[in-house]
């Protein structure tokens, strides 16, 4: 493992664990009042797609940090819309 990738996981974890306290608080009071259905949409998309891109890259930071964050954001999403 090289000093890019080293880099590349700190900014993964650091930008995922910033977004985890949010998440779990809204997966947990399924309170989605304050979101934007059509910029969550958007969001959990461009995460899908970034996913995508860290996997056929292959960029393992990309990949790790968008998988947990796509797998949030579309609960998230998915309460959005189920919880209107």
């Amino acid at each position: 493992m090289n000093y890019i990738e080293i880099i590349g996981l700190m900014a993964a974890f650091s930008t995922t664990v910033s977004f985890l306290p949010q998440a779990v608080k809204t997966i947990r009071t399924k309170d989605t009042s304050g979101i934007s259905l059509s910029m969550y949409a958007v969001f959990t998309t461009g995460t899908f797609l970034w996913l995508i891109y860290g996997i056929l890259s292959p960029s393992l930071p990309v990949a790790l940090a968008n998988a947990v964050t796509f797998l949030f954001a579309g609960i998230i999403l998915i309460y959005k819309i189920r919880y209107k």
